[in-house]
């Protein structure tokens, strides 16, 4: 592949320049005319020559035009490539066209290679891919902008397709990091930059890959052990400081080598104008011909040996070259011998150049085939004219193979533009697949994982598909890029909230954790056990916490409640064993009040049955499941000795009052104590009053009905219950009166 250097070295508009560095070693002593000198002849230097030179010179060539197509700009003319003799005036003039047409194709093949390389540019690189997810750019777009931005490459198309060769020998995908950066070390240190410039590509391309991928696996190992991606923050890279290290050192000597190059093209025009002023003095020389020529063609040889010049000069230094070569041969005048020979030798030249061609048909590579065809026609160029009899013959041949390949070409990039349609139809598809995932409401955790898989998936899609078409490229990526930004700018600021309510969620079960514990050695078991079932139930109702809390105020959270449960069924474990004492004991008891004999006085007997009620209450608890029979056994035995005693139920509860009262009584706030007695028996006894009158009220309201019937018999006995209760507060607050 040509470099764009040497591509810029053609000036837009240049002329022919005479030179032909492999013949002109094989000249005899003999004077060589090139067929350049004529076309810039004045018509009285055509007369002149014409008189002096046979009349049987070779007409011009046929006037041809090959088109090697260029996709952007015109072709534009060139100066003669192949020029007559100058046998009359008739011969000149068609002539001039018709080298006018064959070299304009030519400088069409450097325009053309020109777009092309920037079209391959364009097709070849997918900008959009090196900015994903997250956030992402692609090691070959960063490389071509580090090496490909810093000048144009001075180097042949020789030494680059060397370069290559050489390149791709090693495997770089195939080193390891610390391997790669080993190689980049070495090459780093050569002389000549220009020259390691492709394995510097490939190392650096190789090497952007495998540290992706790297961090990837790290990434998604972070992920896999629980981790957040938002919370992942990946480990300093050392190889990556020492890649950008040497990677620099690069840089700086290429910038030094493109430096060196650039005061190397001032030297080589300063060089270049010297051979221009001995060139005008060796025109008004008087030597011999023999000598003059002889000092022509060392002038030759060292113009083809000096190397470029600036760009901004080209044009102006070759025309001027080109113009005193042409004076030089009008001076010399050189024989028809020589010219045959001169013929004879470009013919060879080009029928080799015919089969170069052709045997480009065969190339699979079509840009490939195409560059090579450019050089073909630069080097076509530099040769003179072939014999009068093969010139058509020898340039039809040429212009063949060369249409055949733009042919080959313009079908290859009609294909290419096809397929990039395509991609664009494909793309705009995927484009508004991310639209509509955008549009959806995300409320869970669940759904954004959803939905960002989706987008992933598209993503990978798309980076299956070809570039589209150059000038909707940039756009339909940034249409697809503001989908996905969209979706995961909504995603990073959902879990930013999200993650804020599971810290306040973290609090609040915190402090359930802390009255949790603050229970857990209660022996309020009924209090207790209601507590932290509310507890229990607030905390089901708070939501999740962060992920590397959970497990742990969880299980502090349990153990609190388990260790208060644990206590209580042990407790109540050791409290059966005495329930079932208390219940023989009470049963016990029960059968002792049956058997009782009451032979005293009243007072006394009140007494006994009161000491009875105290056993009672002081025994404790007995099952549940028999605590009523019990407390009915006993009521019931009671009772029956207080009728037979003829002792009333407000006898009996005052007995027990009065004895409350003395205690009381003789406390050291007693009188304050039975004056609000005295109140909340007042108020006792007026609400009691209060409802029996309603509950009477409410009775007279019932039709009659089997329901009514037994709601009245419920009715009637909770305002007897009621009178009896009314009877004990007034015998009680006539207690207190007195």
């Amino acid at each position: 592949m040509e470099n764009k250097d040497q591509l810029n070295q053609i000036p837009e508009e240049p002329k022919n320049e005479i030179q032909d560095e492999k013949t002109s070693q094989q000249e005899t002593q003999n004077v060589e005319v090139p067929h350049q000198a004529v076309e810039k002849q004045t018509e009285e230097e055509k007369v002149v020559v014409v008189q002096e030179q046979e009349k049987t010179e070779p007409p011009a060539e046929p006037k041809e035009e090959v088109v090697i197509e260029t996709p952007v700009q015109k072709p534009e003319e060139l100066a003669t490539e192949e020029e007559p003799t100058p046998a009359d005036k008739k011969t000149v003039e068609p002539s001039r066209e018709e080298v006018v047409s064959e070299t304009t194709e030519i400088v069409e093949v450097k325009e053309e290679v020109v777009a092309e390389e920037e079209e391959t540019k364009d097709t070849g690189e997918v900008k959009e891919e090196d900015k994903v997810i997250a956030e992402i750019p692609e090691a070959a777009v960063a490389l071509h902008e580090d090496i490909d931005d810093e000048g144009e490459s001075p180097d042949d198309e020789d030494e680059s397709s060397e370069e290559e060769v050489v390149a791709n020998k090693v495997d770089y995908n195939e080193l390891s990091l610390n391997e790669l950066i080993e190689a980049l070390e070495n090459l780093v240190q050569a002389d000549d930059v220009n020259k390691i410039k492709s394995k510097i590509a490939l190392i650096k391309v190789s090497y952007l890959k495998k540290t992706k991928e790297d961090k990837e696996g790290k990434l998604q190992s972070y992920l896999a052990a629980g981790g957040v991606k938002e919370d992942y923050k990946p480990a300093d890279d050392p190889l990556e400081g020492k890649f950008n290290n040497l990677f620099s050192i690069y840089k700086q000597k290429r910038s030094i080598f493109l430096e060196n190059l650039e005061k190397e093209k001032v030297e080589n025009l300063a060089k270049k104008q010297e051979i221009l002023e001995s060139l005008k003095e060796l025109i008004g020389s008087e030597e011999t011909l023999k000598k003059t020529y002889d000092d022509f063609k060392e002038l030759q040889d060292r113009w083809k040996g000096i190397g470029m010049v600036p760009q901004n000069e080209l044009n102006n230094l070759w025309q001027n070259y080109h113009f005193l070569v042409e004076k030089f041969f009008d001076k010399v005048k050189i024989n028809r011998e020589l010219r045959d020979l001169d013929l004879k030798k470009n013919l060879e030249q080009k029928i080799v150049f015919c089969e170069k061609a052709e045997e480009l048909l065969l190339e699979k590579s079509i840009l490939k085939s195409f560059k090579e065809l450019q050089r073909l026609h630069e080097q076509w160029k530099e040769i003179g004219p072939a014999p009068e009899d093969k010139r058509e013959e020898i340039w039809d041949r040429f212009k063949s193979a060369t249409e055949k390949i733009n042919i080959r070409r313009r079908e290859h990039y009609k294909k290419l533009q096809e397929e990039q349609e395509n991609n664009l139809i494909a793309k705009t598809a995927l484009c508004e697949k991310a639209e509509s995932l955008f549009t959806e409401e995300v409320n869970s955790i669940r759904e954004w994982q959803a939905v960002t898989k989706n987008f992933t998936d598209l993503f990978k899609v798309w980076k299956t598909i070809g570039p589209a078409p150059r000038k909707q490229n940039d756009e339909i990526w940034a249409r697809f890029k503001t989908s996905l930004d969209s979706f995961y700018a909504d995603k990073k600021e959902y879990f930013a909230k999200l993650k804020e309510q599971q810290v306040n969620n973290y609090n609040l079960k915190l402090d359930l954790c802390l009255q949790a514990e603050a229970l857990k050695d209660s022996s309020e078991w009924r209090t207790s056990t209601r507590d932290l079932i509310t507890l229990q139930k607030e905390w089901r109702d708070i939501g999740p916490v962060p992920r590397k809390n959970s497990d742990k105020i969880w299980k502090r959270f349990r153990s609190a409640c388990d260790e208060f449960f644990n206590r209580k069924a042990d407790h109540f474990a050791n409290i059966r064993g005495e329930e079932s004492e208390n219940l023989k004991k009470k049963e016990d008891l029960i059968k002792q009040v049956e058997e009782s004999k009451f032979d005293g006085a009243k007072s006394d007997n009140l007494s006994v049955l009161k000491d009875f009620q105290r056993q009672w209450t002081e025994i404790g608890f007995v099952p549940f499941k028999e605590k009523d029979r019990l407390q009915n056994a006993f009521r019931d035995v009671i009772n029956k000795q207080l009728d037979k005693l003829n002792i009333s139920d407000v006898e009996m509860s005052m007995a027990s009052y009065k004895s409350r009262f003395e205690i009381i009584k003789d406390s050291s706030e007693g009188q304050r104590q039975v004056y609000r007695e005295r109140i909340f028996i007042q108020n006792k006894l007026v609400k009691m009053q209060e409802d029996i009158m309603l509950w009477e009220n409410n009775l007279g309201f019932l039709a009659a009905s089997k329901k009514a019937s037994l709601l009245k018999d419920e009715f009637d006995k909770k305002i007897a219950k009621a009178k009896k209760e009314v009877n004990v507060l007034k015998a009680k607050l006539k207690f207190l009166d007195k």
